[in-house]
């Protein structure tokens, strides 16, 4: 009897040893996590390392509706910021926070003397030109103008011979039916031209760039003597961006922001794509404008190699409408005209003090030198983004070979991110800027080429360092260039002719004053009066 006793407080003692160094064990090696993956990294570690949030479920829910995988990001952990805690939350907040918009909301609505479209006198017919945002910009203006000349505007005709060659029509691009209607109070437009004036003898203008109201009213207008039908050849910068009548500038905000919206099939998977940026936190909308055509266009070859280099200057003297054939990439680039390049960028960001875990969004088609250039930015901000890498191939395949459709989902995806940069001023950096002004000031970073490229090739050459003093330097510089609320910019002093208009900031990247007005508090403390500023 005493010897089964022994023998049971022995057993119990070798299992509670082995308990003690089970536990023992495990202490030691949740302080070893400890060590390796402090809490304060634990919010900085891509999502696979962290459990899904409740909007994130129902986010992985919608992908395997639509067969989407989300891609999985490298197990390694990314590397830490040198803040912490409190400090981390403030610099994180300060980071995304939009520009303050100082009560500017939109004012679209025509004046009280605006009368819906009368008998017109002929049909204004509209060849665009260029790429998607060119084309965009042009067809609001030939709306102002067909309100202009009292004309019927028949649907837009889409750029099918530009660089792209791409065979979209309007109503693949854009909401026809919703267009339509929704200019009814100020245009009449219809979907094509009457079969009997199929036939008619046309008047076929090239507009004058920037032309003002007198000109429409006047020289255009007179056309209607002798044809019923005109038809502009190009569309783009055809109306002055100053100096109309407060109406006509109200259409063209009208036009542009509300009635010219992209078709539901677009729509649809541009918000899609917005929705699985989402699920990785708030993000950034690059748009990285280096692709080959740029290149081209821009003569711009820093960091490319001679054989690059030829095929780009090949390319812009076989494209005939490209009038400047002799371009030095040196001057260029040291002028702040060339577009930067995927390390400067990624240099640029880590400057302004965004984390390796920022998720971005590449708003681009193909990069030119593809991964290999794309290698210094990945390196540094690993959670890169585009359409492909977002949608199956499936999802993508009905927009693949249209370049304006693609474009068009980039541009939803720009519009709608947290923060919009781009690396180049062109026709779509100038379109999302102004679009985002409208809808309240969206935070939209313009990058100072000039005063970087000096910068960036300091850092090349070995004369300056990355750092605090280069990062606090390169924020104060676009401090004032954040998107927030001002009026657009008129012509540089002492230019004269076309260069004067040329040089005036675009209507479409600043519609203020035109089309947004500030609330200001009315005499009764209760309520707002909108006033025009």
């Amino acid at each position: 009897m005493q010897k089964k006793r022994w023998r049971k407080l022995g057993f119990m003692r070798r299992v509670l040893t082995c308990a003690i160094a089970s536990i023992s064990l495990v202490a030691l090696f949740s302080a070893h996590l400890h060590l390796f993956f402090p809490p304060s990294q634990v919010s900085m570690l891509p999502d696979p390392y962290k459990l899904p949030t409740q909007h994130e479920t129902q986010y992985q829910k919608l992908s395997r509706e639509r067969s989407w995988i989300r891609p999985h990001l490298s197990k390694a952990p990314l590397p830490a910021l040198k803040l912490d805690g409190a400090n981390r939350s403030l610099d994180f907040n300060k980071l995304w926070k939009p520009p303050p918009n100082r009560d500017f909301t939109p004012c679209v609505e025509p004046s009280s003397s605006y009368l819906a479209p009368q008998d017109t006198r002929g049909y204004l017919l509209v060849h665009t030109n260029g790429g998607l945002n060119q084309m965009r910009a042009g067809i609001c203006d030939m709306v102002a103008v067909a309100r202009i000349i009292n004309a019927t505007l028949v649907v837009p005709e889409l750029d099918k011979r530009s660089f792209w060659q791409d065979t979209s029509n309007f109503s693949d691009v854009f909401d026809e039916d919703y267009f339509i209607t929704t200019l009814a109070n100020d245009v009449n437009i219809i979907r094509k031209l009457p079969k009997e004036l199929l036939t008619a003898t046309r008047a076929v203008k090239h507009f004058r760039s920037w032309s003002g109201i007198d000109y429409y009213e006047q020289e255009i207008a007179s056309l209607w003597d002798d044809y019923q039908v005109i038809r502009a050849a190009k569309a783009d910068s055809r109306l002055a961006n100053n100096n109309l009548p407060p109406d006509i500038q109200k259409l063209h905000c009208r036009a542009c922001y509300e009635a010219l919206r992209f078709s539901p099939r677009i729509e649809a998977m541009g918000k899609l794509l917005v929705d699985r940026m989402r699920s990785y936190g708030p993000y950034i909308a690059l748009h990285l404008r280096y692709e080959k055509d740029m290149l081209a266009f821009s003569g711009c070859t820093h960091d490319l190699s001679i054989e690059e280099a030829n095929e780009l200057t090949a390319i812009r003297e076989n494209t005939s409408y490209w009038k400047v054939k002799d371009i030095d990439s040196t001057e260029q680039r040291a002028k702040g005209f060339c577009p930067l390049t995927p390390k400067e960028v990624g240099i640029f960001l880590r400057a302004l003090g965004f984390p390796p875990t920022t998720p971005i969004y590449i708003a681009a088609g193909e990069i030119y030198g593809g991964d290999s250039r794309m290698a210094d930015i990945t390196s540094i901000f690993p959670i890169l983004m585009k359409k492909e890498k977002l949608a199956t191939v499936e999802e993508l395949d009905p927009f693949i070979n249209h370049a304006s459709q693609m474009a068009a989902l980039d541009y939803i995806v720009s519009v709608e991110s947290d923060i919009f940069i781009p690396s180049y001023s062109g026709n779509m950096a100038r379109a999302v800027e102004g679009h985002r002004r409208f809808l309240g000031h969206r935070k939209t970073i313009s990058p100072d080429r000039k005063l970087l490229v000096r910068i960036f090739d300091k850092i090349a050459n070995g004369t300056m360092k990355e750092g605090k003093k280069l990062s606090s330097r390169i924020i104060e510089m676009h401090k004032r260039r954040q998107g927030s609320p001002r009026k657009r910019k008129g012509p540089i002093s002492g230019t004269k002719g076309t260069d004067r208009f040329r040089s005036e900031e675009a209507f479409y990247v600043n519609p203020l004053p035109d089309c947004l007005c500030q609330k200001e508090p009315s005499e009764n403390e209760n309520s707002t009066t909108l006033v025009l500023k």
